[in-house]
């Protein structure tokens, strides 16, 4: 029999080896600790002797004998009226006198007094720490700084039978005890469970109710492709990353210094509710050092994707970089970025970032929201604010006036989307580019007399500037769902030409660790099946597509049609969805319109009168107005409270909260960016796929206490469709082929062969669009002037050419937008003739004078029956493919047109099946009422 040790002793000894000899710590004496105070006292005051001795000689000279005793209670009292991580980052007061429990290591090398004050915290690693009062329970290992217990481990191994689950329990009944080591905010400040494959944590100890989060790097290593866990480690330990990366010594003082934050919530009294003490998740440590440690190597003018799921903490991410690019120096000690600008809507990330980052600085004014104009923006980014905080519509008013001569920029965009690809985007970067440099790259392609510009060409060649990659620029893009055209402006090109994401933790990895809910588990999709009947003697003719549209809509938009769905929706939420979360779980409806979430909740309300149902109240959200035969509805409009006042729009999230409410109907709305933890079911009767399908369903996923699935009943996808929207951002999106910018030339002679506009009209536009002088009192009708000709060669085209010239010019404004993102064209002429053709598409005549087709008074909805078509998981599957490069094409349709009855043929065919007498439209309400109950009950088994 071999003496190999498999003891958890040997585990212990190899992490305590490891800190000791390349982990900056020293061997920790278990006796010196006191259990009553939580602290090696002797460490601590020796600390404070030897590296701040002028202000130990005053103190003494007040204190005397008991100036020992005296600091330890003093810092004791402070940390317990503020916090450890406060007191450790900003010192204590004694009698005039400031002590630094710790210091910090230096952001540059040009100070050597505060690299010594760095050398001199003393780091303990010590075993078998006996820390109670009233019992001789030991803890494996406790990490101390200067004296102060900052990390507690509890380790198992799997070769004596145990494991994490061990240590978790470990920590949830025997450690929760009243001691002071475990006293929250006051001394250890994470506790990590660790095997040989896993590794948990927690920043709180709460008895049975403590919970532990995974801190894995992900099947694959931290910030790639996979799932939960780790990588298996051929040189050692799968977990030697926590005390290898984490708990050294470098590490740990970043980490203590520039991560940890105390997170505070309030309630609308300003009464504190809840306290979260933050300690980073393992790929949040991972893509804040990736990306410091990239942009350090090389400088500014980079662009970067992070696709982090739902569940990653994108906002305490951004945050943790946003504050550590404001300080960060490249090797030669100079200051990177004058400024960092995050671009979001998320009202929450301000107030979030203001807090954390006051934490860290302790000064006042580092992050500035821009919040009421593009004037409050400018002066920010001229005074060189360290954070700012904006949306991207901030930017087109202020790009003339802002000073970004040698200034450079870190631009962190928060849900990058095909937003940042548009005009908008285009201004942000004008805004903050160097534009000398770039117009220094233009002169050295031109000739001699193009380097003696005529001065209007000075404004063109300013719009060319903000075009491709600036070298001042550095941009950091977070999204979840990244799009084709996302992934080419800020992805990294591997030797394949694949464009990928920077860094990844995926929809896989956080289902998977249990950051969010699988809203696929529990799916339904239900079929509808309609004949259609045409009720007037003749039989006009009509465009198909539109044609086929109109009858589709009204199908959806009948009163038949909307109570039958109503009624299963309504049954499923009374038997099942509010019995969830402890009685608490909600409902969304997703609907195709506007006009069908009105006449939904109209039904909705009918419905809840009609069975007495008091106790549940719905609310409606979309955007303006909606007509509907005489009536006009807006959302405040519809949205009462029980005492009948209106609920306003900004107030609907927090209102749909509250337990008086359940459903929620929406219409383009909410669909992205919504958080409501108590959101279980979604009802969906719209169209949804890729992006889109992903985000909306995505609004399921919140984890709660007490939430343990989410439930979908879908009316219109099929369970394929879905899958094949949610499986390109399961693990990594990928854009497989970069767009060729050549594509523009290509659609512009197109464009050139309708002979719609002539070479010197778009000359003189551009002329006087781009001139020198102040603009004059007829100049915008001058330019009206020059498109007037086009618009007349347009108006006698025939009316398929019109749509193909139409179609193909809104392509080439929305593909030359994107792609002088992604790089320069050098190419004036192109740019000049761009400015030209979105000013010519905003004049073309809408549509082609063809008639609305109403098809109400033509139809009658004869048939109708749902029927459940799928029920289960929809399970996901790694993909290969990713998206393809976008096209010249402007996915033009030679219009076609048919007589009603062949439109209607269609449309039966597509949705018919065999329909009995009880599926005939016009049965009693009442029979209809109590039929679809007892058909929603023998399809659910409720």
């Amino acid at each position: 029999m071999s003496d190999f040790d498999v003891k958890e002793k040997r585990f212990e000894e190899d992490i305590e080896d490891y800190l000791i000899h390349h982990g900056g710590y020293t061997k920790g004496d278990p006796k010196k600790f006191n259990r009553e105070s939580g602290l090696d006292e002797e460490t601590f005051v020796e600390f404070i002797k030897t590296s701040q001795p002028k202000k130990w000689e005053r103190y003494v000279k007040i204190y005397a004998e008991n100036s020992e005793k005296q600091i330890v209670e003093r810092f004791k009292r402070e940390v317990k009226t503020t916090n450890l991580l406060n007191v450790m980052r900003h010192g204590f007061m004694d009698r005039g006198i400031k002590f630094y429990p710790i210091f910090w290591k230096p952001e540059t090398s040009l100070n050597e007094t505060t690299q010594v004050q760095y050398d001199a915290n003393i780091l303990h690693c010590t075993r078998q720490l006996h820390y109670s009062v009233h019992n001789e329970n030991s803890i494996d290992i406790v990490l101390f700084v200067n004296g102060i217990p900052v990390v507690s481990m509890e380790l198992k191994c799997q070769f004596t039978g145990q494991d994490t689950t061990n240590a978790i329990n470990q920590y949830k009944f025997d450690r929760a005890g009243k001691d002071a080591i475990f006293a929250f905010k006051e001394r250890v400040l994470v506790h990590f469970a660790v095997d040989l494959t896993n590794v948990y944590m927690t920043t709180r100890l709460e008895g049975a109710h403590t919970y532990f989060l995974p801190f894995n790097q992900g099947s694959n290593g931290a910030g790639k492709v996979g799932g939960k866990g780790n990588p298996v480690n051929p040189d050692g330990y799968d977990t030697a990353y926590l005390w290898e990366r984490v708990l050294c010594k470098d590490s740990l003082m970043e980490i203590l210094q520039k991560y940890m934050h105390l997170q505070q919530e309030y309630d609308k009294n300003g009464n504190l509710v809840k306290e979260t003490m933050i300690f980073p998740r393992y790929h949040q440590l991972d893509v804040v050092t990736k990306l410091l440690e990239d942009v350090k190597k090389n400088g500014s003018g980079k662009s970067y994707l992070i696709q982090h799921s739902a569940g990653s903490g994108k906002s305490n991410s951004i945050a943790w970089l946003a504050h550590r690019l404001t300080g960060l120096h490249d090797y030669e000690d100079n200051k990177i970025f004058q400024s960092v600008i995050i671009v979001t809507d998320r009202r929450v990330l301000d107030s979030q970032l203001q807090s954390t980052v006051y934490q860290f600085d302790h000064v006042e004014g580092v992050v500035k929201k821009v919040d009421k104009n593009s004037g409050q923006l400018r002066d920010a980014i001229n005074d060189g604010v360290g954070i700012i905080i904006t949306t991207l519509q901030k930017f087109p008013v202020i790009y003339k006036e802002v000073d970004s001569a040698n200034k450079r920029f870190a631009i962190i965009i928060d849900e990058a989307h095909s937003s940042q690809t548009g005009d908008a985007a285009k201004k942000l970067k004008r805004a903050l580019a160097d534009t000398e440099e770039i117009l220094k790259e233009y002169a050295e392609m031109e000739d001699e007399d193009e380097r003696n510009r005529k001065d209007d060409e000075d404004k063109l060649l300013d719009e060319l500037a903000a075009q491709g990659m600036h070298k001042n620029l550095s941009f950091f893009a977070f999204t979840a769902t990244p799009k084709g055209k996302t992934l080419q402006l800020f992805g990294q090109k591997d030797a394949e030409g694949i464009y990928r994401p920077f860094h990844i933790y995926s929809m896989r990895q956080a289902i998977e660790e249990h950051f969010i809910l699988d809203v696929l588990q529990n799916y339904m999709t239900y079929k509808m099946y309609y004949k259609i009947a045409k009720i007037i003697e003749d039989n006009p003719e009509f465009d198909t597509t539109a044609g086929s549209k109109a009858i589709v809509n009204y199908e959806t938009l009948h009163p038949h049609n909307i109570s039958q769905k109503t009624a299963i929706m309504l049954e499923h939420f009374m038997n099942v969805t509010r019995h969830k979360i402890g009685g608490k779980a909600k409902a969304m409806v997703v609907t195709p319109s506007r006009l069908h979430a009105v006449r939904y909740v109209q039904e909705f309300k009918r419905q809840i009168k009609e069975k007495g149902l008091n106790d549940l109240e719905v609310l409606v959200a979309f955007s303006g107005e909606v007509k509907d035969n005489d009536d006009v509805f807006t959302e405040e409009g519809m949205n009462k409270d029980k005492e009948g006042k209106t609920i306003k729009e900004k107030a609907l999230p927090e209102t749909f909260h509250t337990d008086d409410y359940g459903i929620l109907v929406v219409a383009e709305k909410y669909q992205t960016g919504f958080d409501e933890p108590l959101l279980h079911t979604m009802f969906v009767d719209k169209k949804l796929s890729g992006v889109k399908a992903v985000q909306t369903l995505s609004r399921l996923n919140r984890t709660t206490r007490g939430k343990v699935d989410t439930f979908v009943l879908d009316f219109v996808n099929s369970a394929e469709d879905i899958k094949a929207s949610f499986e390109p951002f399961y693990e990594e999106t990928v854009l497989l082929e970069e767009t060729d910018p050549n594509v523009v030339y290509d659609m512009k002679n197109t464009l050139d062969d309708f002979r719609v506009y002539q070479k010197s009209e778009v000359d003189k536009f551009a002329d006087i669009f781009y001139q020198s002088e102040n603009q004059s009192a007829g100049d915008l009708g001058k330019l009206q002037g020059q498109l007037r000709p086009a618009v007349d060669r347009y108006e006698v085209l025939e009316v398929e050419k019109q749509d193909i010239f139409k179609s193909t010019l809104a392509s080439f404004n929305r593909v030359y937008a994107y792609i002088t993102q992604v790089c320069r064209l050098f190419d004036k002429d192109i740019h000049r003739f761009s400015i030209y053709s979105k000013f010519l598409y905003t004049m073309l005549p809408k549509g082609h004078g063809g008639e609305k087709i109403n098809i109400d008074d033509k139809v009658l909805l004869e048939y109708y029956k749902l029927e459940k078509d799928f029920e289960g998981p929809i399970e996901l599957e790694s993909t290969e493919g990713g998206y393809t490069p976008i096209s010249g094409d402007s996915g033009h349709r030679e219009p076609k047109k048919d007589p009603l009855t062949v439109i209607i043929d269609k449309i039966n065919e597509k949705y018919g099946t065999h329909f009995t007498e009880m599926d005939k439209v016009g049965l009693s309400t009442l029979f209809q009422t109590n039929f679809f109950r007892l058909f929603f009950r023998y399809c659910t088994g409720v």
